[in-house]
């Protein structure tokens, strides 16, 4: 998944960031806040996580326009500011969470997969198709019960075709939320990847799971 970080303190913005990368998020990271909400309206994040107190536009005017583009994005503030009335503001303006400054990394992870399991199998969070099960909060993932183990990336690819089970997946589209990078039409990186969690999820199986959409991309679907 690719998070947007809008935080002007060095220090704790490239901390989320590091953090997040190791749990195989793609993150970009911004100190400004009308660059940040030009981010927000030019790219598809899955998250943004946004500080109050920004530089050149409030956070909470960060959100508003966020909210007023209709982007409707799951939004973290992460902040100083722990009063109720500043708290009940940016739920209003439409954050969907809200966590103080200082703050326990574990706590920020767990509430990151919570917002981000919004939307997915109604009741448990977790992702499934036919027989394919991932869960986000323990990183788990089997198929007909039995445990499949991935590499970081391949989680992260697996994970981001399952929140967008029967919609076709470009490969700048892949790129941009898995590698958080441009796609190189010179590379095959992609390609291979998704062979890998070919190799994985659906050899030796009737039921394929992984379809190439020949001239567009990947899509996950269970005929």
């Amino acid at each position: 998944m690719r998070i947007l970080v809008i935080e002007d303190e060095t220090k704790v913005g490239c901390f989320i960031k590091r953090a997040l990368e190791e749990e195989s998020y793609a993150v970009d990271l911004c100190e400004d806040g009308a660059k940040g909400l030009q981010m927000a309206f030019a790219t598809n994040y899955d998250l943004l996580i946004v500080d109050l107190m920004l530089p050149s536009l409030p956070g909470l005017d960060v959100l508003k326009g966020v909210r007023q583009a209709k982007i409707q994005t799951p939004i973290l503030i992460l902040t100083a500011q722990s009063q109720v009335d500043q708290r009940v503001k940016g739920l209003d303006a439409g954050a969907d969470d809200y966590l103080t400054k200082p703050f326990a990394i574990d706590e920020l992870l767990a509430r990151i997969r919570a917002l981000l399991r919004r939307g997915a199998t109604e009741g448990s969070g977790v992702l499934q198709i036919d027989d394919l099960i991932l869960n986000p909060a323990t990183r788990e993932v089997t198929r007909d019960g039995q445990r499949i183990d991935l590499t970081s990336k391949e989680y992260a690819l697996l994970e981001y075709l399952m929140r967008h089970t029967g919609r076709v997946l470009t490969r700048p589209m892949i790129s941009e939320h898995v590698w958080n990078q441009d796609f190189d039409t010179f590379t095959n990186v992609i390609d291979v990847y998704v062979n890998y969690l070919r190799n994985k999820i659906d050899r030796g199986r009737s039921k394929k799971l992984i379809h190439t959409i020949r001239g567009s991309g990947y899509m996950l679907k269970a005929d």
